[in-house]
């Protein structure tokens, strides 16, 4: 998607998520915002409360796929557009591909980040790398007890797959 294919409404979303962002610094947090649309409609927000909430997952994306699958009682964010005032970090990417939201529009970028110290191409660097090669070791141990959970699942006949 270029520049010149979004809306009116999805400015208007966008900016919303950048009015967040710069409320939030005020308000003790990181200077990032989020908005979850699904049809014209705010179904959440979510800013960047890490330091504030002590929990280095609170990040404006995340907060925001929370609220927005408790409001709809639902795991699934089908049909919803994310508007991040950043480019999502790795952890907020899987996130939202996990909540299957259907588009992701955002304003600054990585690089934008990383200018004021909010760099996360380490951890694209590690995802790269051989597990005896990581910066924190990854040791795959009991196996076979572990498989032991997926074979519950498997045979599990009410389960609800995602």
């Amino acid at each position: 998607m270029t520049k010149s294919n979004f809306t009116a409404e999805d400015a208007k979303f966008m900016q919303q998520a950048i009015d967040l962002s710069i409320e939030n610094v005020a308000n003790g947090g990181g200077p990032f915002g989020a908005v979850i649309v699904r049809d014209g409609e705010v179904i959440a927000t979510g800013t960047n409360r890490v330091t504030a909430n002590c929990d280095p997952t609170a990040h404006a994306e995340v907060s925001a796929i929370r609220a927005a699958c408790a409001k709809l009682g639902d795991f699934k964010l089908s049909g919803c557009t994310i508007y991040s005032s950043c480019e999502p970090c790795p952890m907020c990417l899987s996130a939202l591909y996990w909540a299957g939201v259907e588009r992701i529009f955002y304003g600054n970028t990585k690089q934008d980040a990383k200018e004021i110290d909010f760099d996360d191409s380490f951890i694209y660097d590690q995802i790269a790398l051989d597990y005896s090669e990581r910066s924190i070791p990854c040791i795959n141990i009991m196996r076979d007890n572990a498989l032991e959970g997926f074979k519950a699942w498997r045979e599990k006949a009410d389960k609800i797959l995602y």
